[in-house]
């Protein structure tokens, strides 16, 4: 198993250059597990900064796991546009591809906040992923009806603020309900949808349940 190399660099996509960034658990230099963490709408200024996506792949971490960033297309030093979380799919296989190609890990997890989310839900299909991580599922913003906006038998988890002011809560609820099988839900009664002064709270619901 290759050691794992923190650095930031830019990788080929489908419509250009990708910057992405490689974070590795302190206690684990040779990890065999890997999550890629995608971020919020790049319309509102989300980014593999976002202090969401820095948290769940700090808390990823901690639990042994090599973490890779990325920004979608047209964020950053990453080329190409907007493409509403159709193109971005692309962008999410392209990381994917390198990350196994780099350092073949034996399990892929994945992972993402708000838009990221809906980007993760519609590819994970394709990724042969272990474990899925949506964190504010952003149902009503996106179209959660297209034909790959679906659960499957890879072991998810969401985690919802029901406090969220982007975000209806109750709708999550609801698109959970409709989904078989079932993802766990882990809900955050007090949380907004950036988890203002929740951050802690949100790594301890990760290292709990995923």
């Amino acid at each position: 198993m290759p050691a794992c190399q923190e650095q930031k660099l830019l990788i080929q996509g489908a419509v250009g250059q990708l910057e992405i960034m490689v974070n590795c658990p302190k206690d684990n230099p040779q990890p065999e597990r890997y999550a890629i963490v995608c971020h919020p709408n790049p319309t509102h200024g989300g980014a593999m900064t976002n202090k969401v996506v820095y948290m769940i792949g700090s808390t990823l971490n901690s639990m042994g796991v090599g973490v890779v960033k990325f920004n979608f297309r047209g964020v950053g030093k990453s080329e190409g546009s907007f493409d509403n979380g159709d193109g971005e799919r692309d962008d999410l296989r392209a990381v994917a591809k390198w990350v196994r190609d780099i350092y073949a890990p034996t399990e892929l997890w994945l992972g993402g906040f708000s838009f990221g989310s809906f980007v993760s839900l519609r590819t994970h299909h394709d990724l042969n992923v272990s474990r899925l991580l949506l964190v504010a599922p952003p149902v009503q913003r996106f179209d959660f009806s297209v034909s790959d906006a679906h659960v499957s038998d890879v072991p998810t988890l969401v985690i919802q603020g029901g406090q969220d002011e982007v975000v209806s809560p109750e709708e999550v609820k609801k698109w959970i309900e409709t989904q078989t099988p079932r993802p766990k839900l882990v809900w955050m009664e007090d949380s907004g949808h950036f988890f203002h002064a929740k951050l802690n709270d949100l790594r301890e619901e990760i290292l709990q349940h995923f």
